[in-house]
């Protein structure tokens, strides 16, 4: 009799070979071929069988069954697509101590508002759990809540229940007895939720699972993890603000490009429709050094003050420091004021942060950086109600950026008057009440519109 061969079988995306190799040939990971046992696909193995239930014509399928329902939670439901479809597996990843269990205690108790609702937790002990939902104000008599680290008992607190939500916090904590290893291993979180994946689609049940992540903000354990769920959802925010931001990394029922913003509390979680107040100043008089951006966050247009501060220094090396925009464009945008403008701040510390701890990527925020820098330099206030956006060049220019009319909208709506925008693409701006706008080509001219 031939002896059965086994098959290596790679832990991130499945792809498998005959033999063990070092880097799988389908997402060159390394060393992420795993022994699987006697190989299965053997040509003409494969017996067909009945299915059962015949396929359909399309036209007969009843879309009503992935329709999304709301949870209550507007800014949850916005990330979303305007809810959880019924039968969707929902992946919830996030640093430790963000707020990833205060909210999905908060969305469950507003569910169970309409149908019980089951939360499992393998990290803290129910009394744990249910200290945090007394102080947030999650308690319901439909809220049903386990402490289970064994998949088998998770599976059967699902069939006690017959829940209309089921919360697992989190999928590397529970373990299934049938496989060796620990509980997060690669296997154990591969079996863990293809079990749970099967149950959510067979009886319709949304599932949401919550994920660690990894040192880099990863999420942890295999890839193919991120393949199986239909959402995975990236909860993120400083430990030390009360900001929190939700996006949508994946999306099978909705966009991508959407972004819930909430304030993290001792008495829980809100969802911030206008979280404008966060990021900009409550000073009432005009300061140097100050000028308010309007950056996108995916489709969502967030008002984002940014505060420079100028100082002359005796020391050979002058200071640059940074707090939420980029270390490396604000070099840039120093060098650029003193090529092509003649403002040398080589004697100079120079300082430049956010307001409310918003974290600035993109290269629209150059502008409004540009001006504080030299309005904190000058001693001059910039004009009142003004907000500016635009890529600031090498050369001087202030270059075009994205979503130019819903950013001048969401300024007018927030009662700022005047707008300094590139003059490349402008015209998508023109006609919006309330506020002027100055079209600019360069950095000098953007100086002048701004500081009198």
């Amino acid at each position: 009799m031939a002896k059965e061969k086994s098959v290596y079988r790679c832990s991130e995306c499945g792809w498998t070979s005959p033999k063990w190799v070092g880097q799988c040939r389908e997402c060159h990971q390394w060393n992420s071929m795993e022994e699987s046992g006697p190989s299965a696909s053997v040509p003409g193995a494969a017996v067909a069988l009945t299915p059962r239930q015949p396929a359909q014509p399309i036209n007969d399928i009843s879309a009503e069954r992935a329709r999304s329902k709301p949870t209550g939670i507007g800014e949850f439901d916005r990330v979303l697509g305007g809810g959880i479809v019924p039968g969707a597996v929902i992946l919830l990843a996030g640093e430790p101590g963000v707020g990833k269990s205060t909210l999905l205690l908060d969305v469950a108790s507003t569910c169970a508002a309409v149908a019980p609702v089951l939360y499992i937790t393998g990290e803290e002990s129910a009394s744990q759990v249910r200290g945090r939902a007394e102080r947030i104000g999650a308690l319901h008599p439909q809220l049903f809540l386990a402490d289970e680290t064994s998949l088998s008992t998770a599976l059967g607190q699902i069939d006690a229940t017959n829940p209309s939500l089921v919360i697992i916090d989190s999928v590397q904590t529970l373990q299934s007895d049938q496989l060796d290893g620990s509980a997060g291993s690669v296997a154990q979180v591969r079996a863990v939720a293809t079990a749970l994946i099967r149950v959510a689609k067979e009886r319709s049940i949304p599932i949401l699972l919550v994920g660690h992540v990894t040192k880099d903000g990863g999420i942890a354990g295999p890839r193919l993890l991120e393949h199986l769920v239909d959402v995975v959802c990236q909860f993120e925010g400083d430990r030390h603000t009360r900001l929190r931001l939700l996006r949508a990394v994946k999306n099978r029922y909705g966009p991508t490009d959407e972004v819930g913003c909430f304030e993290l509390s001792d008495t829980g979680i809100v969802g911030l429709t206008d979280p404008s107040g966060l990021f900009l100043s409550q000073s009432q008089s005009a300061v140097p050094g100050s000028c308010v951006t309007v950056t996108l966050e995916g489709r969502r247009p967030l008002p984002t003050e940014i505060q420079a501060l100028v100082a002359h220094t005796s020391a050979g090396s002058p200071r640059r420091t940074t707090v939420g925009v980029d270390h490396s464009r604000v070099a840039m945008i120093l060098a650029v004021l003193q090529a092509r403008l003649g403002i040398d701040t080589s004697d100079c510390d120079v300082y430049a942060s956010t307001v409310g701890g918003a974290r600035i990527s993109e290269p629209a925020a150059d502008l409004a950086t540009a001006i504080g820098i030299v309005s904190a330099i000058r001693g001059t206030p910039t004009r009142s109600a003004l907000i500016a956006f635009g890529e600031v060049g090498l050369t001087g220019e202030v270059r075009a950026c994205t979503g130019v009319r819903r950013r001048i909208q969401e300024a007018a709506r927030l009662g700022f008057k005047v707008a300094i925008i590139p003059a490349q693409g402008s015209e998508e701006a023109m006609g919006i009440d309330g506020i002027t706008v100055l079209p600019i080509s360069d950095l000098a001219g953007a100086l002048r519109a701004a500081i009198h």
